[in-house]
């Protein structure tokens, strides 16, 4: 074994006995000269003195030795896994190099030790281990579903020998990481023997006190527990001998860790939970007489003892979607107990105990991602081919391919999408740190805010107090809440642009002693090109618009507008303005001048007024606010009157463009009846029609009467017609009304 100096005498003597063990177990896929090439390696690693015992002081080749028997014995992976495990220390040392095993074990083993090594790179940058984004991470990070099996088999390897460990940090560190990491992991691939292990070994070294307490009472009860079985049994045995039927029968005492959770949940010490043990009946039948035999055996118990039908559970008829199945039934035994009973066959009982990879719906993914169905569901149907060859195919992760997660220096981890770039991640921390990024620092290289970022990358932003956003950041920005962001500030500083210019322009118009008026300046500003106040000031400020032309056409005008000048005015442009035909076209009708309300429309500032809600379809007009914008509101909103008389000069003609697409928000007012189930047959409505969203609901009930106000999301007019008709026929609803 080389240097033996590293190995204690006793370690040898478990090394060589596990090695066999392993090799007996994995005998028909182990190639012949694979043991002899082990032990070379070992000798070279050994002699070399590079591996290191970790912080519990565990040999580590006698680790991955135990690691790999539990790989091979109680998971059931082959030769590429139990290899890639033997070789794992000696690869992680330095002592080896992932060229000299793929040449000599082959691609399978080093790609697996490949994903191994990555999986130790993640954990030193110092993640929150417990979190969602930390898991999906491991998974994504792991690239062949081997390397997780083989990650929570190490896991429960070490926590199978630290429980005299001195170094309680250390213990509490790894027991917390197998309760809140590897335990639902284990539990979601169907391995629920590990995962029963790992929960009660976690409780055991976090709750030492809770975990004894709970042991000592089960010993106290098990010889009561284990009389009341045999006289549960006893009757219903003879039922079914005589009934002709292949079985075997046993008492399942639930797990430290299960019972502890009961305890915390009703709030009862451990004479308080009623159900600490259940009966199983496990029946030997073909497939075909599977479900046959097995509501047999539940016809013949129900007759003898009375059953809870709240209790039943029915995963024969339709398996949960782990593939679990089995038909639970609780049942008042002897001394009017409650007795649960488990009634499955062998098949059932075998994927339930061991279930490698059963097909788990992974808890905290909404519906929708199938993928992650199918391919949790590949996993178990090649585990249990047991063909190695299929699963470096199959397992080239895609879970979550659209999204990455990536770092902070300090090891805070970010969920984005697919395609977020340096910018969106600046975005993401805050919005001042996107407004001065310059860059980023990731893997010790400095990049720019163009770049795309990897599941894994650890992000240091690089900021700059002389930076602004620009116009051109939205091109690079892919979420929607960086492109906000980048759009807000924009407007700000153009805000601020414009204050500046309207303060220099006033200045400027007090020195030649001019008298400002703001309805006279609007209409220069309309001769001049300009329809969006903010982009008149703009030109001003940046000196695209001189500003003694503006001030001569201001004179002009003010001339006209109080009669002191003829009709026709020649006021001109300035030199820099220049309006397209395409947007002569878009912008002028025969009649004067209309706003054409269009996504697609560059250089106009415009919204949809919040005071009446205007979508496509209605009759509308344009108000030039204070700030330059323009606000789109209906002709009959309830401000209108006011606006055309007070500001008049403010008002601009509007109509929609002929292209639909977008979706505008519209809120419903809704009253009538407080009948049972209003409410959800409302929702189910706007549920079931397309291209209609539901973005929020309120309501307030009394006396009788339903007051509801819905928002939702819709294309037109037409659209809303259609919704408030169908709304309408709701049973209960009196009125339908647009706010």
């Amino acid at each position: 074994m080389g240097n033996t100096k590293f190995f204690t005498e006793e370690e040898i003597t478990h090394f060589n006995n596990i090695r066999r063990r392993i090799l007996t177990l994995a005998a028909d896929v182990i190639q012949p000269d694979d043991e002899d090439k082990l032990a070379g390696y070992l000798r070279q690693a050994t002699e070399q003195s590079l591996l290191q015992r970790d912080v519990f002081g565990i040999n580590p080749i006698v680790k991955d030795a135990e690691t790999a028997l539990i790989v091979a014995e109680e998971i059931g992976l082959s030769r590429a896994s139990v290899l890639s495990v033997m070789l794992w220390s000696m690869v992680e040392s330095g002592a080896i190099s992932l060229d000299s095993v793929r040449k000599d074990f082959g691609d399978e083993v080093a790609h697996i030790l490949h994903g191994l090594m990555r999986i130790r790179e993640l954990y030193t940058k110092s993640p929150a281990i417990g979190t969602e984004n930390f898991r999906s991470l491991l998974v994504t990070f792991a690239e062949d579903m081997r390397v997780i099996f083989i990650m929570i088999a190490n896991r429960m390897c070490v926590m199978r020998q630290i429980k005299d460990a001195k170094n309680v940090e250390a213990q509490r560190k790894v027991s917390m990481e197998a309760a809140y990491l590897y335990a639902p992991l284990a539990h979601k691939l169907g391995l629920y023997k590990l995962k029963s292990e790992l929960e009660d070994l976690s409780l055991k070294y976090l709750e030492h006190d809770a975990y004894y307490h709970i042991k000592e009472k089960l010993n106290e009860t098990k010889r009561s527990r284990d009389a009341y079985i045999e006289r549960f049994l006893k009757p219903l045995d003879e039922k079914l001998q005589a009934a002709g039927l292949h079985y075997h029968m046993k008492g399942r005492t639930k797990s430290i860790h299960s019972i502890w959770q009961k305890m915390q949940k009703q709030h009862v010490d451990v004479d308080g939970v009623y159900d600490l043990f259940a009966i199983r009946i496990i029946l030997q039948s073909p497939p075909e007489r599977e479900k046959m035999e097995c509501w047999q055996v539940f016809s013949i118990i129900t007759d003898m003892y009375q059953s809870n039908p709240k209790r039943m559970r029915d995963w024969l008829s339709v398996p949960k979607s782990n593939g679990y199945e089995s038909l639970h039934i609780t049942v008042l035994g002897p001394e009017q107990k409650w007795v649960e009973v488990q009634i499955r066959t062998e098949r059932m009982d075998d994927i339930a105990e061991h279930g490698l990879a059963a097909h788990w719906r992974y808890k905290g993914i909404h519906s929708g991602e199938s993928g992650i169905e199918e391919w949790l569901a590949s996993v178990r149907s090649v585990l249990e081919t047991n063909d190695d060859t299929r699963l470096m195919d199959q397992f080239r992760l895609d879970l979550k391919e659209d999204e990455v997660f990536v770092f902070t220096p300090k090891g805070d981890i970010f969920k984005l999408p697919m395609g977020a770039t340096v910018l969106d991640f600046a975005y993401h921390i805050h919005s001042k740190v996107g407004d001065h990024c310059v860059g980023a620092r990731i893997g010790g290289k400095n990049v720019t805010i163009r770049q795309k970022l990897q599941s894994g990358d650890q992000v240091e932003i690089l900021t700059n107090s002389n930076q602004t956003p620009k116009q051109d950041w939205l091109n690079i920005l892919t979420t929607t809440r960086a492109r906000a962001k980048v759009r807000q500030s924009i407007k700000e500083m153009e805000s601020k642009q414009a204050l500046l210019a309207k303060e220099e322009l006033e200045r400027k118009m007090k020195n030649k002693k001019l008298d400002y008026e703001e309805s006279v300046l609007m209409h220069t500003m309309t001769k001049l090109g300009y329809k969006i106040v903010t982009e008149f000031y703009a030109a001003l400020a940046d000196g695209k618009l001189d500003m003694n032309i503006l001030l001569d056409a201001y004179v002009q005008q003010w001339r006209f507008d109080h009669g002191e000048a003829e009709k026709t005015v020649p006021i001109q442009s300035a030199d820099q303005y220049v309006m397209s035909e395409d947007d002569k076209a878009k912008h002028q009708t025969n009649d004067g001048d209309v706003l054409v309300i269009d996504h697609n429309l560059k250089g106009i500032d415009f919204q949809m007024a919040r005071c009446c809600q205007p979508i496509y379809g209605d009759e509308v007009f344009g108000f030039v606010t204070n700030g330059g914008g323009i606000k789109i509101h209906r002709e009959d909103c309830p401000n209108a009157p006011q606006l055309r008389q007070r500001f008049g000069y403010r008002i601009v003609r509007a109509k929609w463009a002929g292209k639909r697409g977008s979706q505008y928000p519209i809120t419903l007012r809704v009253i009538g009846n407080d009948d049972i189930g209003i409410v959800n047959n409302i929702t189910n409505i706007i549920s079931k029609e397309e291209r209609i969203m539901l973005r929020s609901i309120s309501i307030d009930t009394g006396d009788g009467l339903f007051n509801g106000s819905l928002t939702v999301m819709l294309d037109d007019t037409s659209r809303l017609q259609q919704l408030i008709k169908k709304l309408k026929t709701v049973k209960g609803v009196k009125n339908v009304s647009r706010s």
